[in-house]
């Protein structure tokens, strides 16, 4: 879930492309992707799939513009929104509209939910949340531009600032409980940054390669443990950040880093249990034995959970600028920059069903509600898919 820039330095060359975009504006607007590209995307075969899948509806809630709009599921309902101030919910085996609601403000973030609060962020860190009816019943400032999606549940709206603020709101009022500052990195990626409720923690990823656990009910700091350390001689050789959303499974918590590692945890302390030299610009997926991540170049990797050894990888999609994956059934799913959505086997890493939608980018994970795929496209389409 990245927006393909980074803060903090001029724009410059560099050999490693982090995701398809542009640099904003301040870093000069230059493209990470040349005319003359030395590394064209693989071109995709015929396909004899092995795995049904139809379309089963189809929505529209408006064009992502710069930012990663990341749907959320929750109950048998999903939630999406649009860099132009839309929110909507959708009835996950239908995509009939539940309700829709406008922001006086463009939004920088997908919707986070429990089903009752939804809530989303817009320019100059205003948050907003809306009810099961989809009434806004609060809109507060916090002071810093929110990228990544809130995380809502257990009476809380968590919100986190592109300089490394926590915040924990209220969810009925807004109201702030507590705040986590975290010192500022010299240069980190301009990346939308995960965060999941596992037990009694907050986990999520920070710069650095830092993962960590917060107390949901005052903000705390329980662990942080280290998943990679920064290498090379330029701050952009250095850039070192978690990605994605980070993977809890019983007792451990997994992750990985862009120019850095894959690594897994124990959940109750952050001691390591291993780790694996890998990059990956958008984050991890996950099932009980195996973690599965696509690199810099869109190679797709499936590691062992228990040791990090590797099962199998699949390097036809190469450079083809995946999105973040997910896990559905015996499938690992994951979007392109074509807007093509493909289905690899769990068990060998092959291509065994592909769809396309509207030939914008999937640059978000796709989610699951109830026995639908919903996929959401960056010009706005929003799909739902049924494996048969």
């Amino acid at each position: 879930m990245l927006s393909g820039a980074v803060q903090g330095q001029p724009c410059r060359k560099f050999a490693r492309a982090l995701v398809a975009g542009a640099c904003i504006a301040a870093l000069g607007g230059c493209s990470l992707f040349s005319k003359e590209n030395k590394h064209p995307p693989a071109e995709l075969k015929p396909l004899s799939a092995t795995l049904s899948v139809r379309q089963a509806w189809k929505a529209d809630v408006g064009k992502s513009g710069p930012y990663t709009m990341q749907p959320v599921a929750a109950g048998n309902n999903v939630y999406v929104s649009s860099n132009g101030g839309n929110v909507m919910a959708l009835d996950g085996a239908s995509g009939r509209t539940l309700w829709k609601a406008k922001t006086d403000l463009d939004l920088t973030s997908g919707p986070g939910s429990d089903g009752s609060v939804t809530a989303v962020a817009g320019e100059k860190g205003a948050v907003y949340a809306f009810d099961a009816s989809g009434k806004q019943i609060w809109k507060k400032q916090v002071n810093g531009e929110v990228l990544s999606a809130p995380l809502v549940g257990n009476g809380l709206v968590v919100v986190r600032t592109t300089d490394t603020r926590v915040l924990g709101l209220d969810a009925e009022t807004g109201e702030r409980r507590w705040i986590y500052q975290r010192s500022q990195t010299p240069l980190n990626l301009r990346a939308a940054m995960g965060m999941v409720f596992a037990g009694d923690g907050i986990v999520m990823g920070f710069p650095g390669g830092k993962l960590g656990v917060l107390t949901p009910g005052n903000g705390v700091l329980r662990w942080e443990s280290t998943i990679s350390y920064p290498k090379g001689v330029s701050e952009i050789e250095r850039l070192n950040d978690v990605t994605g959303q980070p993977m809890v499974n019983g007792r451990q918590v997994c992750a990985t880093t862009f120019q850095g590692r894959v690594a897994c945890l124990e959940l109750a302390n952050g001691q390591p249990q291993w780790g694996k030299d890998f990059s990956s610009p958008t984050g991890l997926a996950q099932d009980d034995t195996a973690l599965y991540a696509s690199d810099e170049q869109s190679v797709v990797h499936a590691f062992d959970r228990q040791n990090g050894n590797e099962r199998w990888k699949n390097d036809q999609l190469r450079n083809r600028r995946l999105g973040a994956p997910l896990v559905l059934g015996r499938s690992v799913v994951m979007g392109d920059f074509e807007g093509y959505v493909h289905f690899l086997s769990r068990e060998d890493g092959q291509v065994v069903a592909r769809m396309k939608t509207d030939g914008s980018a999937v640059n978000a994970a796709p989610v699951v509600s109830g026995q639908t795929l919903v996929v959401q496209t960056r010009d706005g389409d929003v799909y739902g898919y049924v494996p048969n």
